[in-house]
């Protein structure tokens, strides 16, 4: 049996989880109410949020896994992309945790661990993994990625976004809107209630499987200031409507690219990962583009989409298993591709 505890806090979220073979035993999450107050995450408050939640995290997460802290073969932790200050404080718990217990240390690349999201088990009899080749849409906060997934370790961005990410383009139309943040849970709940076809936005002209929401995050903040020079109420009286249109939009943009990628490269296993992933309208085009383009889809469970370090254990259980260990005196990384 091969044992992995996996260590994340590259953001906001300080999580801890253990992984059994492949099978989840426990999967802890700590986040962060103080950056509400300031409509984004705080990198200084991020870290010092993150060094006083690691030691409990990691202690309940071994608690509800049901095994004691000498059964782990490897600590897996998240060396990059993300907040410095934030990572840094993950890898020096990991340096110190595996020093003390004298097991290996297995650096994970955040981005590749959201794609290998998918292998993770729900238990023994879970079968649901997907098959190789295959394309994942990474969709989140700081990323927009149409990847090819050769195996667990070749991956190839085929697509990315050229500016802002679709996570970011919900979260900052959202705040134009005067919404809570974070935005995009705020704008999926209210599309539920209104008209997509109600407002005509702007939709890039990229070539390739690029992707661009940068003219799109104008076309909405110019929508809004046409309508609130003749209406002050506007956005109050349309803000299901707005979320609907703008989050059609967004998927719109999402589904086109990825479709032209699948039918390019002749692949019909297709999965989704990332923040946006856990959006009710992505799964819904999901399931559509499915039955239409006869894919094989998958689509996480909730737990998974957001920043979790079950896939960070997940992705240290591959490398583990091929030997993959890393130095004692590794330093973080803020900015990294696949």
């Amino acid at each position: 049996m091969v044992t992995i505890l996996g260590i994340e806090s590259s953001c906001d979220d300080t999580s801890a989880a253990i992984i059994r073979d492949g099978v989840v035993l426990s999967n802890v999450i700590a986040g962060q109410k103080v950056h509400e107050a300031y409509g984004g995450v705080v990198p200084e408050l991020a870290s010092r949020a993150h060094q006083q939640n690691i030691i409990p995290v990691v202690d309940q997460a071994i608690l509800q896994a049901g095994i004691k802290k000498e059964e782990l073969n490897a600590v897996a932790f998240t060396r990059g992309p993300g907040l410095l200050g934030s990572l840094l404080v993950g890898t020096s718990f990991a340096k110190g945790f595996v020093s003390a217990l004298n097991i290996p240390m297995i650096e994970v690349n955040h981005l590749q661990a959201h794609v290998l999201s998918h292998f993770i088990k729900q238990d023994e009899k879970d079968i649901n993994q997907p098959s190789f080749p295959f394309l994942c849409l990474l969709v989140s906060g700081g990323n927009s990625q149409i990847i090819l997934v050769r195996s667990h370790k070749d991956m190839e961005v085929v697509g990315q976004t050229i500016d802002d990410a679709a996570g970011e383009a919900f979260d900052k139309c959202a705040k134009v809107m005067g919404l809570p943040y974070p935005g995009g849970p705020v704008i999926d709940r209210l599309a539920k209630m209104g008209n997509p076809k109600a407002f005509q936005l702007s939709k890039p002209n990229i070539p390739g499987y690029d992707y661009s929401f940068s003219g799109l995050k104008t076309s909405f903040l110019y929508l809004l200031r046409d309508h609130l020079a003749q209406d002050p109420d506007f956005v109050e009286n349309n803000q299901a409507d707005l979320s609907a249109s703008l989050q059609a939009t967004i998927i719109d943009i999402l589904m086109n690219k990825l479709s032209k990628a699948a039918k390019d490269l002749k692949i019909k296993e297709v999965a989704v990962a990332g923040g946006v992933s856990a959006n009710s309208g992505l799964r819904k085009a999901f399931e559509e583009y499915a039955e239409k383009y006869k894919w094989k889809i998958h689509i996480p469970p909730f737990a998974f989409t957001t920043d979790n370090a079950a896939m960070v254990a997940m992705s240290g259980y591959f490398k583990y298993l091929d030997k993959e260990f890393t130095a004692l005196d590794i330093a973080p990384f803020s900015r990294i591709n696949i």
